[in-house]
């Protein structure tokens, strides 16, 4: 059989003592393609080239470079004083390749390729404490979804902006004071949405590497995109145990590079604001950011169901026409639910003290009220004009106001329903007494008028007995819409009143962040989605309670970092406003298509039919699935040393212990909502609530650069089945240290790796020997990647996280005397 491979080259090193010939490890790890090592160099070390073919003898597609080394002798020439002996064999596997997307099965999936590009894999063999042997599937994949997303909510952020623009521009006649502030509002905005559009146009021209390296993190054009986005994962084979997989998406830390951190980041920034903002002089209404949120999601939810009303109304008025009374009765059904909903998104207080405050605002409000009729709802009662008004510390209060008046146009949108349900229950009823079906009136009297006047037209009463009282239900709504939406419109001008250049540009910050946090939760969640996909007790837990998505930090809290870690807090906190939701594609397209607005994000995941159909009924059904993330940080580098001891690690403090929380609310909902005997199954495998206890004492300890908290937040959350996340600055160093110290760890506590084995695997995943030499050009961080050389960055050297002792002690002092003389 063919087989075809996306990459054309595949590096192999094998470690191994010289005296048997290799094994045959290809066939099991590369498909069709297989190679054997006949006769094993003698020399120190040396590579041998070979050619690689298709299982049928066809053509060469590709070389393999296998490098044979001594064990106990690196590159160097130093020995390596870590041996040992098991089952008479002295042999370590190490074997990387850059793996077309058919190593795996799964993998061949549209679903997942869709996702994942240009993976990297290495195979390693270590032994057990047992005397067996591991087998271990490294791999690194990109993620296209680092540019998908950016530019699917970049375009919903247009046209959000567009559509608040509108909005501002349909508010009616304001007094010059707010109409001035309206025109200064609008012409900011509409700058801001010409930025997001060029941005747009930007990134839709961005071909070739599908990740944004760390090099590129302060261009403007790629602000919305996150740094490094990749999937690091582990697959492990063991003689004893069930095959596992661990998953860990590695990215750079969510924050705003272009816009720099001389003032900080968001966490300080908005809090700043938002206390400038309540305490000003400035002539305008303060609303709190709960009030702006909850006007935000009226007005959606206006958007939303007026044109579903409209819809289901005349789908009635059909059914009337079609004198179909079961038809009659499921349309009249849908209709009732909506307008309830409609109803009941207008009982909120903010509704009515956004009406004032827009009366107040109008020409000639404050001074008296527009003449009304005598059967209006409005009367007028003259008063004397209020003093000019000044910064609220919460609505205005008008004593001619009447309102009542809300509470009735309100209400009209109630009685017309109930008005047409009372007469689809005569028709119905008139009907059945027509055809001769007695004792279905429930009030035993007929109208003989109506009664006659359908026996004269048969085929149109239901309809002209309908339609009125239909134009009725869509008048009242076209007035309850009108007023709402001029209202809280009104309180979304306050939001921008204040300050206009930084609340813009603060928006634009978060909506950064917030990106590329999207991008990398979305693309966590699709690969978990497909790897448990077969797991009833995790899609069970998916639609019943969520997931858990947790994200380490390793940024310290030292100079620039300080301003990263207040973004990615918020960034990561803003997460809680998505959703996710299941639907079947209907093409090739898989792809995340996202909804909603600010505040309220939907993201559609596709799924090939097959696949969908084995999800629960509840996610077919189209149920939003809810994410908890957590994020707990602690810094590790020397920078981290120099805060510690002369700085504050408040910050840090203070987000760990708010996430944890978090993260144990989770696991109360948790406990509270999955069936007893999932729970009881759960409990006998697992020890979370003593986990949780250690965490809790480890985060109060305080403890200098205290990794266990970092190490027991990671259990909780793969005991949980949630979402991994590693971050620092760029995920090169420090998150490439991280993953690899918490793989070997995994194999040590979770697979039984043999203990004197345990640095060696450490050092053999970290190890840039095993790789053989890559050039530049296929280094990410330094060059374009080759088109057939996907690399990986979590493969090449990386720096001791800490300087020695001494260096330490006269960096300290260098920084300490020249401190001195800046301020002298």
């Amino acid at each position: 059989m063919n087989h075809s491979w996306n990459s054309s080259l595949v590096r192999t090193s094998v470690l191994h003592e010289h005296k048997d010939p290799l094994p045959d490890i290809g066939r099991s790890f590369l498909g069709y393609a297989s190679f054997k090592v006949g006769e094993l160099l003698k020399s120190k070390q040396q590579l041998l080239t070979l050619s690689l073919r298709t299982s049928d003898g066809g053509k060469v597609v590709g070389t393999i470079e296998v490098s044979v080394v001594k064990m106990g002798e690196i590159e160097d020439g130093e020995a390596d004083h870590i041996t040992t002996d098991v089952q008479g064999q002295k042999c370590a596997l190490v074997c990387e390749c850059a793996a077309p997307e058919s190593v795996s099965r799964k993998d061949n999936l549209p679903f997942l390729n869709a996702v994942l590009k240009n993976p990297v894999c290495k195979l390693y063999r270590f032994p057990t404490s047992d005397n067996k042997w591991m087998r271990i599937r490294e791999q690194m994949s990109e993620s296209i979804l680092s540019f998908h997303i950016p530019k699917e909510l970049i375009s919903l952020h247009i046209k959000e902006d567009l559509c608040r623009n509108q909005e501002l521009k349909e508010l009616g006649e304001l007094s010059p004071h707010w109409d001035n502030l309206r025109k200064n509002v609008l012409t900011h905005c509409d700058q801001m949405v010409n930025m997001y559009q060029d941005i747009l146009t930007e990134l839709s021209k961005e071909t070739g590497s599908s990740f944004k390296s760390s090099s590129s993190k302060g261009e403007k054009t790629l602000e919305f995109v996150p740094i490094n986005l990749h999937l690091q994962r582990m697959h492990v084979h063991s003689p004893h145990l069930k095959d596992a997989l661990y998953d860990v998406i590695t990215v750079g830390a969510p924050a705003a590079h272009f816009q720099g951190f001389k003032n900080g980041g968001l966490r300080k920034l908005l809090h700043r604001f938002e206390t400038e903002r309540r305490n000003t002089g400035y002539q305008f209404i303060y609303y709190s950011p709960e009030n702006t949120a909850k006007a935000k999601e009226v007005l959606s939810n206006i958007n939303q169901l007026q044109p579903l009303i409209a819809t289901h109304a005349d789908l009635l008025l059909n059914s009337a026409s079609q004198r179909s009374p079961d038809s009659l009765k499921n349309s009249l059904k849908m209709l009732s639910e909506k307008t309830e909903l409609f109803v009941h998104a207008f009982k909120d207080q903010l509704v009515r003290s956004a009406l004032l405050a827009l009366y107040t605002a109008r020409p000639g409000g404050v001074l008296k009220k527009p003449p009304s009729p005598k059967n209006g709802t409005e009367e007028s009662c003259p008063q004397d004009p209020p003093p000019p008004m000044k910064r609220q510390d919460s609505i205005p209060h008008h004593s001619d106001y009447d309102e009542e008046e809300w509470d009735r146009v309100w209400a009209n949108v109630g009685k017309s329903l109930n008005c047409i349900i009372e007469m689809v229950d005569k028709l119905i009823e008139r009907d059945g007494g027509s055809e001769g079906s007695s004792g279905s009136s429930k009030d035993g009297e007929k109208d003989p008028s109506a009664a006659d006047s359908m026996i004269t037209h048969p085929k149109e009463d239901w309809y002209e007995q309908l339609y009125p009282l239909i134009l009725t239900l869509k008048d009242c709504m076209g007035e309850v819409v009108n007023r709402a939406k001029q209202s809280l419109t009104f309180v979304l001008l306050q939001e921008l009143a204040y300050s206009l250049p930084q609340c813009l540009m603060l928006t634009l910050r978060r909506d950064i962040v917030f990106s590329q946090a999207l991008a990398g939760l979305v693309c966590g969640f699709i690969i978990k989605l497909h790897t448990s996909l077969h797991d009833p007790g995790f899609l069970q837990q998916l639609h019943t309670v969520g997931l858990i998505v947790q994200y380490e930090g390793l940024l310290s809290t030292y100079s620039d970092e300080i301003g990263m870690l207040e973004d990615m807090a918020v960034g990561v906190s803003d997460l809680k406003k998505v959703a996710f939701k299941i639907i079947e594609a209907k093409s090739n397209d898989v792809l995340p298509v996202i909804t909603g607005r600010r505040d309220h994000y939907v993201v559609e995941v596709k799924l090939p039919a097959r696949m969908f159909e084995s999800l629960p009924l509840q996610i077919k059904e189209g149920q939003l699935l809810h994410v908890y993330p957590v994020l707990f940080n602690i810094g590790i580098n020397e920078q981290q040393t120099l805060a510690e001891r002369f700085g504050d690690v408040s910050l840090q403090e203070s987000i760990n212990q708010e996430n944890f929380e978090l993260l144990k609310e989770y696991y109360t909902i948790f406990m509270e909502k999955m069936p007893p005997d999932y729970i009881s199954h759960f409990q006998e495998q697992n020890d979370i609530k003593d986990l949780l206890e250690n965490l809790h004492q480890n985060i109060q300890a305080k403890k200098r650069k205290n990794v266990e908290i970092m190490w027991l937040a990671a259990t909780i959350c793969r005991k949980l089945n949630g979402i991994r996340f590693t971050c620092c600055k760029s995920a090169k160093d420090r998150t490439s240290m991280s993953v690899t110290l918490e793989q070997c760890s995994i194999l040590r506590d979770e697979h039984q790796l043999h203990k004197d084995f345990f640095i060696r695997a450490l050092d053999c995943m970290r190890s840039r020997q095993t790789q053989g030499a890559l050039n530049e050009s296929d280094d990410p961080e330094t060059g374009c990647l080759s088109d057939n050389k996907p690399t990986s960055r979590h493969f090449y050297p990386v720096a001791l996280l800490l300087v020695s002792s001494h260096l330490l002690v006269v960096w300290l002092i260098l920084s300490l005397a020249l401190l001195l003389a800046k301020y002298q």
